[in-house]
């Protein structure tokens, strides 16, 4: 197996986002024999789901791995979540399905997309269970990677996403 020079390297400990996922902890970096190869693979817990994944070391750019978002690209997000609402006129179930591919993609500006589409939207009616359910896992998808980043807690992240989508109901109603 050839090591390619490009790939970033993960370290143990640090903090890594797995598309899929969110945000979880490398915990070593393992090799293992499969098929007459031997392969490294990086051993990634997610604490809060209590999950722990493998990735080869050599298909971690392949399969999106990352390192935690730089406090510019967060700063990004911030700035999306307050811009308006954008809400197309499509059907709930294809709305839905790209709502469910901009979080899977681990982007912090497109989840932002989706918190803030999901939240300003449905400032005056009442949510659906799904769109509660995607506004949720948004939530708490960018929660754990701002609180990693700024190394507070999930629910002080959590707060803090939320004051920024929440003072513009109170500008509209002065």
């Amino acid at each position: 197996m050839a090591d390619n020079d490009n790939q970033i390297k993960f370290s143990t400990g640090d903090y890594v986002v797995y598309p899929a996922h969110g945000v979880g902890q490398v915990e070593g970096i393992e090799t293992h024999t499969i098929g007459g190869m031997q392969v490294s693979l990086y051993t990634i817990s997610f604490e809060k789901d209590r999950m722990r994944l493998k990735v080869p070391v050599a298909k971690a750019d392949v399969s999106g791995l990352r390192k935690l978002s730089s406090a510019e690209r967060l700063g990004t997000a911030m700035q999306t979540l307050q811009g308006r609402a954008r809400t197309r006129r499509a059907m709930w179930s294809r709305r839905a399905q790209e709502y469910e591919m901009k979080i899977n993609s681990g982007d912090p500006v497109a989840i932002a997309e989706v918190l803030r589409d999901l939240k300003r939207s449905n400032d005056d009616t009442e949510q659906s269970y799904s769109e509660r359910q995607i506004y949720q896992s948004a939530l708490e998808r960018l929660a754990r990677e701002l609180a990693a980043v700024e190394n507070i807690s999930e629910i002080q992240a959590a707060e803090q996403l939320e004051g920024i989508l929440s003072p513009q109901k109170s500008k509209q109603a002065a």
